[in-house]
């Protein structure tokens, strides 16, 4: 049953001529999939209105062929040929009775239009800032103007066609030509579409009614805004421009949807973001217009969405991220499960695939983007082929306990051992890291869940041997024994161990995650694994008082967080701690007191003080278990074992959560034996 406190979420809100049934809104985000992956994109996008949003939106469209983002595979509207696919979208968005919105958009000198070999689109000729291409987007003249406006005008109304409710005019995250035009930065023209800000906002104003001109009538049509620029120097803050524009519009549009430039800030991970960061941008909005609001923050709690509506900061709850990790947050807290809802740890796995151009996926809900490749529900799954089965999992990881809660789930009577006295696997360490507790959550969600049901059985500080295993005399036996970190340095630019690794101040990861920590010196911390740990260990140890020097072979530090949106934010972060950043460079020999370094591109050799050395080269599966009831079950002695995430191949969380869920789904369709 309901909170009565939650009540507000879930009233209808009319904008323009349609209504929501209620206050929760998918705002558009990247998927990854587009045209090319068209049920995998309807799929997708059903099961969050399945989960109870009142409206669901389709990411970025582009609408003409100077816009196009490829390798990003973005929605299309820029002929006919695309309104019947994209009406199976709305349709299966309206089964469940969510409004379906569309966010119609031109990135200008960020589409590099290669698919089309067209020229980049610019208020005033530049390269293009978001691909590296070595083309120059051309200024648009008079007639582009023109034909930029029919473009808009053409899409909305092929949009109207398709039956989407909500039609929306892009112009946010430094991705859109409307902004280059709002962007003193960008936009030098003199004629009346430069200079001064009435000139500067004339574009914006003559699309916006162009649209509502053209689909008003049936349709809401919806201005998506960054209000404030946060990357970088810029006249759009929510002080100046940013304002003025919001003030300048007020009322033409039918929706406002807020937020900051560019995507590192507007879905700024948990490690640098806290929840609601972008409320004091974005709060000036529903003092200056009478149309509704809606805006992100990465919310999970329904206290924190209530405030948000009663403060007059919102009308509508935004979100990509945590619809993402529960689609049926909404359901959830309509019902008064809140204890069962995934919440979003912001880590961006999601954003990654995007960036690597790959379908979309979640640590938090491994059925993302597997609702239709696998036929993965977010909450439903297949009944047990044999209820009296009994399955044995060896490890309370991420992976483990994804196995272990997919099986409950489905009927079978499962236990799960530990051999530590905290549930967690690699995150009982790594959540108590700098910037990294939110990531627990993976942890809490699943051990919340299996200590309600009665058909799962716990055990802590239970170490099994092979033995163990085969006395406990289960039906199947997963493994989750995770990895360990390396501590010879063997790497991506490392066959053999370093020469010096096994010196006494030479430490390796596990060293740091278990607390042991230098109290000062020169440190000099080796990354080769380019995610996040060693940042995060440098940041540990810059905190402990050391003198830290970051050293890798990659060009820039933590390279993989560029895909996580990360990267400005964690150069920022070491900037400000002090930390050293030595990038394209490997440590050939570790000495006392000291390294040797050797420039990748030219060989040039250096040396680096160094107190203490860590290395942070590469994590080695722990499947010595695992190997051991291989040779069990070819006795005869068990009839099944699998492994399963760290134990099969170190990565990332989210992928060993995936493997749990497909341990879980696939056990009894065809159960591996080792």
């Amino acid at each position: 049953m309901r909170d009565p406190r939650y009540d507000i979420l879930f009233e209808p809100l009319q904008i323009g001529p349609v209504r929501t049934k209620n206050r929760f809104y998918v705002v558009p985000h990247a998927t990854a999939m587009g045209m090319p992956a068209l049920d995998e994109m309807i799929a997708f996008r059903k099961a969050r209105a399945e989960g109870g949003w009142g409206v669901v939106c389709l990411e970025e469209t582009m609408i003409h062929e100077t816009s196009d983002h490829a390798p990003l595979p973005d929605p299309r509207m820029y002929n006919d040929k695309y309104i019947e696919p994209l009406s199976r979208v709305v349709a299966a968005v309206k089964e469940y009775g969510a409004l379906a919105g569309i966010e119609l958009a031109h990135a200008g000198a960020s589409g590099p239009a290669i698919n089309h070999r067209e020229h980049p689109l610019s208020p005033t000729g530049k390269f293009p800032h978001y691909f590296i291409n070595p083309i120059s987007a051309r200024t648009i003249d008079r007639q582009d103007i023109t034909n930029f406006r029919q473009w808009y005008r053409d899409a909305a109304l092929r949009a109207r066609k398709a039956g989407f409710d909500i039609i929306y005019v892009y112009c946010a995250h430094n991705l859109s030509l409307l902004q280059d035009f709002l962007d003193t930065r960008t936009n030098k023209r003199t004629d009346e579409y430069g200079g001064v800000f009435e000139n500067r906002v004339r574009l914006l104003r003559e699309t916006l009614s162009d649209v509502k001109d053209a689909v008003g009538d049936t349709c809401a049509v919806a201005v998506r805004f960054a209000v404030e620029d946060r990357r970088r120097p810029s006249n759009i803050t929510a002080l100046e421009d940013g304002r003025r524009v919001v003030e300048a519009l007020a009322d033409v549009p039918d929706l406002w949807d807020v937020n900051v430039s560019d995507w590192a800030w507007d879905s700024g991970s948990s490690r640098f973001f806290e929840e609601g960061q972008q409320e004091p941008f974005i709060d000036f909005v529903k003092k200056v217009t009478n149309k509704p609001v809606v805006g992100v923050g990465r919310f999970t709690s329904p206290d924190a969405m209530v405030s948000q509506i009663k403060r007059g900061v919102l009308d509508l709850i935004g979100a990509a991220r945590p619809s993402i990790a529960d689609p049926f947050l909404p359901n959830k807290i309509d019902t008064g499960r809140h204890d069962d809802i995934r919440e979003c740890i912001g880590c961006n796995a999601c954003t990654a695939e995007v960036m690597t151009y790959s379908r979309i996926r979640c640590t938090q809900n491994p059925s993302a983007g597997e609702e239709h490749v696998n036929g993965w529900h977010p909450e439903n799954v297949p009944e047990a082929h044999d209820p009296d089965a009994s399955i044995l999992v060896v490890g309370g990881g991420p992976a483990g306990l994804e196995a272990a809660h997919t099986l409950a789930k489905r009927g079978y009577q499962v236990s799960i051992a530990d051999a530590g006295s905290e549930w967690g696997g690699r995150l009982v360490r790594e959540r108590r890291m700098p910037r990294l507790s939110a990531w627990g959550r993976v942890v809490d969600y699943r051990v919340s869940q299996l200590q309600t049901m009665p058909n799962v059985n716990m055990y802590l500080e239970s170490p099994l041997n092979a033995d163990d295993v085969v006395g406990f005399g289960a039906d199947h036996i997963i493994i989750a024994t995770g990895a360990k970190w390396r501590g010879e340095g063997v790497g991506r630019h490392h066959d053999e161990p370093i020469t010096g690794h096994d010196l006494p101040h030479v430490l390796c990861a596990e060293d740091i995650l278990n607390d042991n920590v230098p109290s000062g010196g020169s440190v000099v911390v080796y990354d080769e694994d380019y995610y996040y740990m060693a940042a995060v260990i440098a940041d540990r140890l810059a905190k402990a008082g050391c003198k830290v020097t970051y050293v890798t072979t990659a060009s820039d530090p933590s390279p993989w967080t560029h895909n996580t949106l990360e990267l400005v934010h964690v150069i920022n972060s070491m900037n400000e701690a002090g930390i050293a950043i030595v990038v394209g460079t490997m440590i050939t020999s570790i000495d006392e007191g000291l390294v040797t370094a050797s420039r990748l591109l030219d060989g040039v050799e250096s040396r680096i003080d160094a107190d203490t050395v860590v290395l942070v080269t590469g994590q080695i599966s722990d499947d010595e278990l695992y190997q051991e009831l291989v040779a069990k079950r070819q006795a005869g002695l068990i009839r099944s074992v699998e492994r399963i995430g760290d134990c099969l191949g170190a990565g990332q969380i989210a992928q060993a959560t995936y493997d749990g869920r497909k341990a879980g789904i696939r056990f009894g369709e065809l159960t591996p034996t080792g």
